[in-house]
């Protein structure tokens, strides 16, 4: 490391000229240089101190220093690949097998959520036979060619959908065509990915694979309604396909209940596949696809290796291991419970005070945020684990104040003019309104969502700061 920092304009300057524009940088306007991290805070070059509201990385907090110190001794000792015999590898794979339903007993480790639904899609199409795919709407699945192929969130904008891409609608019980006073909007949305996979076989089509997040991210941070996978999962086996759950923004406790986010659906629901990454080590790289015996010899019976340089190394292994341990040790999924719930009422206060939501640049308050959702209209809260009762009440705080300001000032404004939205909406239902949304069996996860009922009056935070 450096000993002495460089100003900023001239990281920036450098930056601007070595690195590609499409590397995007959050707040672009006025760019935050972070030089040091520790628990739930980011620091910058002067000292100034953020609360990082949307880390889900950093999971068990910034330089945690158990991680660190795994990392580091086992470093001094051995870092090769996973064609040696080696503990922690086997130790890892038994300590994750722990946590997952019994037929999830299969493990290849990767160094990327990308790498992850890179090989599942693989997995999934040797195990069928079959090439096609379902996905939800606005979904982002990652950025190799073939998971761009399968995220509409991006494919939209570039080469369009491919023909063995199937999108379904998202199973949006707020925003979405079956809505909470739906009789039984799981069922109704597992019908429309019926009808999908049916359109598809009309074509001469057959089905490989349902990918789907456990709880849709750039979707909106949309929480399935209970039974929709199991459902779900009828159709596709049906239609000689496996069910792909990717858990890579979402699992590792961060639902509270649960240790994964597909268990919100139901203790009899277990998905053929899981795909873990980001949160599994802290901000190392590594990743994870656990499949069944069934699903894995079929990959197998290819003959062909498959063989990872760095995924499964021993210092990758013994920092997934202490990940675990912190999160037994410290009860992060128990504290996420309790903070989150107390988050939850504190912003469901804000919803009763604050009829309207607008633009939101102020990253003076030292919070840091996102904006997500097809409109990016939503505000996704999604800190490191040991984010605390202290910081709830803080960020809160903020809001409020963001808020009532910005309701003053709208007040002083002759008119407020509302844009016309496609969306439709429930009888007397404002057009902008701050509305969260939380699993129907009462947990809380971790993520919260601020919702704006209008699509074209969006929250904007400039992709992540506030």
């Amino acid at each position: 490391m450096a000993t002495g920092q460089r100003a900023k304009v001239d990281t920036l300057a450098l930056r601007q000229r070595l690195l590609s524009s499409s590397c995007r940088l959050f707040f672009p306007e006025d760019p935050v240089k972070i030089v040091r991290g520790q628990g739930q805070y980011l620091y910058d070059e002067q000292g100034g101190e953020y609360i990082d509201c949307i880390n889900n990385v950093a999971h068990v907090g910034h330089c945690h220093p158990l991680v660190v110190q795994a990392a580091h001794e086992q470093n001094q000792v051995l870092n090769t690949n996973s064609r040696y015999l080696h503990d922690n590898i086997v130790d890892y794979a038994q300590r994750l097998s722990e946590t997952l339903p019994e037929k999830l007993c299969v493990f290849y480790f990767l160094n990327s959520g990308s790498e992850a639904n890179d090989l599942a899609l693989r997995l999934a199409r040797q195990y069928t036979g079959h090439q096609d795919v379902v996905v939800l709407d606005h979904a982002y699945h990652g950025h190799l060619s073939a998971l761009i192929d399968i995220s509409p969130y991006k494919f939209r904008y570039l080469d369009g959908q491919k023909e063995w891409v199937h999108v379904a609608p998202l199973p949006d019980t707020y925003r979405g065509p079956y809505r909470e006073d739906h009789p039984n909007p799981a069922m109704a949305y597992a019908n429309e990915v019926k009808r999908v996979v049916s359109n598809a076989q009309e074509k001469g089509r057959k089905i490989a694979a349902f990918f789907v997040e456990s709880l849709p991210s750039v979707g909106g941070q949309i929480i399935p309604p209970a039974g929709y996978f199991s459902q779900v999962a009828e159709h596709i086996h049906r239609a000689g396909g496996v069910f792909v759950a990717d858990e890579i923004q979402v699992g590792f406790g961060r639902v509270g209940k649960h240790f994964w986010a597909f268990q919100l659906q139901g203790e009899d629901f277990v998905p053929d596949i899981v795909t873990m990454g980001k949160s599994i080590g802290n901000g190392h790289p590594v990743a994870c696809v656990a499949t069944t015996q069934a699903v894995s010899r079929a990959f197998e019976a290819t003959g062909i290796e498959y063989f990872n340089t760095f995924g499964g190394s021993p210092v990758s292994c013994a920092v997934g291991l202490a990940v675990l341990d912190v999160l037994e040790k410290e009860q992060l999924q128990t504290h996420a419970t309790c903070v989150g719930s107390f988050l939850m009422e504190l912003l469901r206060q804000q919803k009763a005070k604050h009829p309207i939501i607008g633009d939101v640049r102020l990253k003076e308050n030292y919070i840091l945020l996102s904006a997500d959702g097809p409109g990016r209209n939503i505000l996704k809260f999604k800190p490191p684990m040991c984010f605390s009762l202290d910081n709830a009440q803080h960020v809160v705080t903020k809001l409020d104040a963001i808020l009532t300001d910005m309701e003053e000032k709208v007040r002083s404004c002759e008119t407020l003019r509302l844009q016309p939205s496609s969306v439709k909406h429930h009888p007397g239902e404002w057009a902008l309104l701050l509305v969260l949304k939380r699993p129907r069996d009462g947990s809380l996860p971790s993520t919260a969502s601020i919702l704006s009922k209008e699509p074209s009056h969006r929250l904007v935070s400039s992709k992540g700061w506030f």
